[in-house]
């Protein structure tokens, strides 16, 4: 039983202790975050600041680093939301140091993000290789799908940005006649109204989606079109052609019509020729037209224009009978795209390509806008190359307290790579990189197959063949077991534990040098959780 109450008192002149290391433990993790970002080489984010000129002093960007990156580790992104939180929570204030910034500062530096954020990605994975982390002896790379900071609602097909962008036009034509008729005609007569010319309006955007549109429809002629050269030069080189394209096959019919003829005039002109000379006449020739070869040829052209009105239908049944609205752009966000996500439906958003270590650190990541994985995997592998070398560069020699990077040793070799069906393609298979194990269907396949059973898939190249034998083995499932835990975690944590389900940020640039520091909190957390980032790590890092 309690004795009494604890005296309320709120006009108590000290609150806090007036010395602020005291408003926090010694081993609270901000006080791991503020020294670590210490550490770093923050120069990038330096050099864009301008110091010495009139007016106030501006904010530390390693101090506004520091805030955002405890922000985005305990689920707040909102400028404003971090603004509010300098003021009154204790880890936030601590981290200020007596400094307010609003939420046009916090917004303003993110704004910047582009072209700084790799460089702090890779001091915090040089921090990490300096603490022992970054086992690279096995690594897998996997694509998550995350949310644009637009609505699936602001799609709009090429028809309706048309639309969008005449009426645009019509109604600053409105506005100048009734401005005119209010104020009277302008001086010059060519001024542009604000809405016209302004980046930030709805304007742009929507002329940024048209593009957008068009520049992808041209993209796509464009590779029928080199898709059709290329067939047409393998079969002029005598090699294996594959399936013809439509416009190919009746490119090339033309063609060898056109050189019967060609043949045919020639040789009948030679006939004349000789009977000029005295030759005696013997039989009737066939002319041009009716020349056998000719005809055949002639009937080849037929079919393959008959193929490709086929084709052309088939397309044209196709888009009458589509359920969705076709190709679209978003007008909030032209560089998002529609997704289609795990369980069915889609999300306005972006596809992010992560290549995570055996210790769970994200070494190399990339934001597409593609819906599929399969091009990836080449990219992606050459930049964990490229992180695994860096790395490599900085970790602490096996005798000086430090794990050497696990079983890839610390020359910063990477060595075995996984990842799952979606990346499984001959290309995929065959190009220059780390040993690797793609998985040539679902799970449950591979593990019936590792078990004897027969799967059914006995389909694909000579190296898709023989990566599923290598994975009927006991070594090559138990390897490929690993996937998951190595490449899900992250994402499970990202998005869970930090909340990050939606980006913050407009335009794929910004998009994607969010995405990056999100991963590089999540490399920094990790560090921290794992035991590897303390007070005397660092300090000894800093000796």
């Amino acid at each position: 039983m309690a004795k009494g109450y604890r005296p309320v008192d709120r006009d108590q002149p000290f609150l806090f202790p007036p010395d602020m290391r005291e408003w926090l433990p010694g081993d609270h993790p901000v006080w791991l975050v503020i020294r670590a970002v210490g550490l770093m080489d923050t120069s990038a984010f330096h050099a864009g600041r301008r110091t010495g000129g009139a007016g106030a002093a501006g904010y530390d960007p390693d101090m506004l680093v520091t805030v955002l990156v405890w922000g985005y580790a305990h689920k707040v992104t909102s400028s404003r939301e971090i603004e509010g939180l300098c003021g009154t929570d204790v880890a936030f204030r601590v981290i200020c140091a007596g400094n307010l910034p609003d939420h046009v500062t916090v917004a303003r530096f993110r704004k910047d993000f582009p072209g700084l954020v790799g460089e702090f990605f890779a001091q915090v994975l040089i921090l990490c290789a300096r603490l022992g982390m970054g086992r690279l002896g096995t690594i897998a790379l996997d694509g998550m799908k995350i949310a644009a900071s637009a609505s699936k609602a602001a799609n709009r097909t090429g028809e309706g940005l048309r639309k969008l962008a005449r009426e645009a036009v019509a109604a600053h034509a409105a506005a100048d006649a009734a401005e005119d008729a209010l104020f009277g005609a302008g001086v010059r007569g060519d001024e542009v109204p604000q809405q016209a010319w302004d980046p930030r309006s709805r304007d742009g955007r929507i002329r940024a989606a048209l593009a957008g549109l068009d520049a992808e429809r041209a993209a796509a002629q464009a590779a029928e079109a080199a898709r059709a050269e290329g067939f047409r030069a393998r079969q002029a080189a005598g090699q294996r052609t594959g399936c013809s394209p439509a416009s190919a096959a009746v490119a090339l019919a033309e063609e060898k019509l056109a050189r019967v003829r060609a043949d045919r005039e020639a040789q009948l002109a030679e006939l004349e020729k000789r009977r000029a000379a005295g030759e005696p006449r013997r039989g009737r020739p066939a002319g041009v037209d009716d020349y056998c070869r000719v005809k055949a040829a002639a009937a080849q052209v037929e079919a393959a224009r008959a193929r490709q009105r086929e084709a052309e239908r088939r397309a044209a049944e196709r888009e009458a009978n589509r359920t969705g609205p076709g190709p679209v752009r978003n007008i909030t966000d032209p560089d998002s795209r529609l997704m289609p996500v795990r369980g069915g439906g889609f999300i306005q958003g972006y596809n992010t390509q992560n290549v995570t270590s055996e210790d769970g650190l994200v070494i190399a990541t990339e934001l597409t806008d593609d819906t599929t994985d399969m091009a990836w995997f080449e990219p992606m592998m050459h930049a964990a190359g490229d992180a695994a070398a860096l790395m490599g560069a900085h970790r602490p020699a096996p005798d000086s307290g430090g794990d050497g990077g696990g079983p890839a040793g610390p020359d910063g070799q990477i060595g075995l790579a996984l990842a799952d069906a979606g990346y499984c393609s001959a290309a995929n298979l065959t190009c220059p990189g780390p040993d690797r194990l793609i998985a040539v269907g679902k799970r449950r396949d591979l593990e019936k197959a590792a078990r004897g059973g027969d799967t059914g898939q006995d389909r694909g190249g000579e190296a898709v063949q023989a990566m599923r034998e290598r994975l009927k083995t006991e070594a090559g499932i138990e390897a490929y077991r690993q996937r998951g835990h190595i490449a899900e975690t992250p994402h499970g944590h990202i998005k869970h534990n930090m909340a990050i389900r939606q980006l913050s940020v407009r335009g794929k640039a910004r998009a994607a040098a969010e995405w990056a520091f999100i991963c590089a909190v999540h490399n920094l957390f990790k560090a921290i959780t794992t035991g590897h980032l303390t007070l005397q790590a660092l300090a000894a890092l800093a000796s």
